[in-house]
């Protein structure tokens, strides 16, 4: 047996290591692809078995037996659930603060920690109080649940405090890059002594707190920002107040536009979302050309899609924001047929629709899951397949297809080969004919399931909480080529990178690959 140790890496490694990242291809810098968000890799290679080793009770990090297949693992926080990402010779995801790394920064925290790609060694951390201003804004013990988007040697998320950062990627260990110079006041927290910061620490470039605009998040702030040009498009994770009853400031914007340089305020959404949400808003954004229109696509919290035009790529921020121009919306409501409420429906066991999982565009099509509250253990929800050359109020012109035995789901799809791949939380993953929506199997894999599926080397993978890795062969009928049995819960989605392949569980994060 051999122990899995994270050692420091001294800071000349790491300056070292900045030529050499120019050489690495096939990076995976962003969740899913890079406009589509459709979760599909070009990766090969990637194992259909590995040994996930032995929990070592005196470090809490895993003991690998010989031929694991695992390159490295690293410890990660309690809780899990922000996919990895892989740019430039790092790995970067989010977590919690339940295994500190820094004396200095204990309790409940959210963490963004960033790895070497080939060592699994631990370079830097991003480690943020909690927000206290919104109550239940900043769910207990929930971390970091953004995936960052990187581009170069800059990674842009949004933070636990309901912060848009963007953040060098070489952390302190470079110095402090500005404008922004006060990371040691953040860590810290309001009200307390700043602290130094240190190599081990992020450097973030500029942060931009979305509650200037009256944005108050629910349970968590969790949006994959999309980068387009100079811009950023985010959802703002604006929802009900703690007591389920009502969103407090309606006229907040549930989608803004930012300048990926600057952090500046570029535009927001001007769709009337807010007084209908009915629990959160965790979707992020997507998009593609469709009819010769470039479009943004946007699953809300009030079981709507929206499409609108994307703005140039190189729109600058003026004095007041642009609004974004709705092209059409599908509303998910009335074929479900439960959300006539007025007021609208809030509570626990609302049988309203939201979207949770991001749309994905292939081709001029669209595919997004509508469901019930799923953590709130409601059952019902349903895949469509949308039109997006269509214009307006399109409920009935658009759809193409709808599936609802797919019941409640926060996944997003994988779309591959002509099939639609998708999990329901409770357990099941579906596989159905991507022109038709005919379906053509369906494997019970046991709930619950909170990522999504990665579709990569003819493969299938897909992680539940009930610690199980499963791989299946992608295609019309089903075959099961590996059941994993990990240590520890998978609350996010499989990444490959570089040929290995990257699983979360929710203490530890594996790299797998001869």
């Amino acid at each position: 047996m051999r122990s899995i140790l994270l050692a420091v890496l001294p800071v000349c490694g790491v300056l070292a290591l900045a030529s050499a990242r120019a050489a690495w291809a096939a990076d995976q810098p962003q969740w899913g692809e890079r406009y589509s968000r459709n979760l599909v890799s070009g990766e090969t290679g990637l194992p259909t078995d590995f040994a996930a080793g032995e929990r070592n009770p005196q470090t809490g990090g895993i003991d690998l037996p010989e031929g694991s297949k695992v390159r490295w693992v690293a410890r990660l926080g309690g809780m899990t659930y922000g996919t990895p990402v892989v740019a430039g010779g790092r790995v970067l995801i989010g977590t919690n603060n339940e295994t500190p790394r820094d004396e200095r920064l204990t309790g409940d925290r959210g963490v963004l920690m960033c790895f070497d790609e080939p060592t699994g060694e631990y370079l830097w951390q991003l480690n943020l109080p909690k927000m206290t201003t919104v109550k239940w804004g900043d769910w207990r013990m929930i971390g970091i649940t953004s995936t960052p988007s990187v581009e170069g040697d800059r990674a842009y998320l949004v933070s636990n405090r309901g912060e848009v950062m963007c953040l060098d990627t070489d952390g302190m260990a470079d110095g402090n890059d500005g404008p922004f110079t006060d990371e040691g006041q953040l860590m810290a927290g309001e009200g307390n002594p700043p602290l130094e910061p240190n190599p081990r620490d992020a450097d973030v470039i500029w942060r931009f707190d979305m509650a200037a605009l009256k944005v108050e998040p629910h349970n968590a702030s969790n949006c994959s920002p999309l980068v387009h040009g100079d811009l950023l498009y985010v959802c703002t994770s604006q929802g009900v107040e703690w007591t389920h009853k009502y969103v407090v400031n309606p006229e907040a914007p549930s989608v803004i536009v930012l300048q990926k340089q600057t952090g500046k305020l570029v535009a927001r959404d001007d769709f009337g979302i807010g007084p209908d949400i009915t629990h959160g808003q965790w979707s992020s954004l997507s998009t593609a050309k469709v009819g010769g229109r470039e479009l943004g696509f946007f699953g809300a919290g009030d079981g709507v899609l929206y499409a609108f035009e994307m703005l140039p790529p190189d729109t600058r921020a003026g004095d007041e924001p642009l609004k974004l121009k709705n092209v059409f919306r599908f509303d998910g409501e009335p074929l479900a047929q439960t959300q006539d409420d007025v007021p609208p429906d809030h509570q626990h066991d609302s049988t309203s629709y939201q979207v949770t999982g991001n749309p994905v565009v292939v081709g001029d099509r669209i595919y997004v899951v509508f469901t019930q509250e799923p953590f709130h253990r409601m059952r019902k929800g349903w895949l469509v397949c949308l039109d997006a050359t269509e214009t307006g109020d399109v409920t009935r012109s658009a759809l193409r297809w709808s599936y609802d035995a797919v019941g409640s789901s926060s996944s997003t799809v994988s779309v591959h080969d002509g099939l639609v791949y998708v999990p329901g939380f409770f357990g099941k993953l579906h596989c159905l004919d991507a022109e038709t929506g005919e379906p053509c199997w369906v494997h019970e894999a046991g709930e619950t399931i909170c990522g999504s599926t990665l579709v990569a080397d003819g493969k299938v993978y897909l992680g539940t909480a009930r610690n199980t890795l499963w791989v299946l062969r992608a295609g019309r009928e089903p075959e099961v080529l590996g059941e994993i049995r990990l240590r520890d819960g998978i609350y996010c989605t499989p990444t490959a990178a570089n040929g290995t392949l990257f699983v979360a569980t929710k203490r530890h994060l594996y790299a797998v690959g001869e």
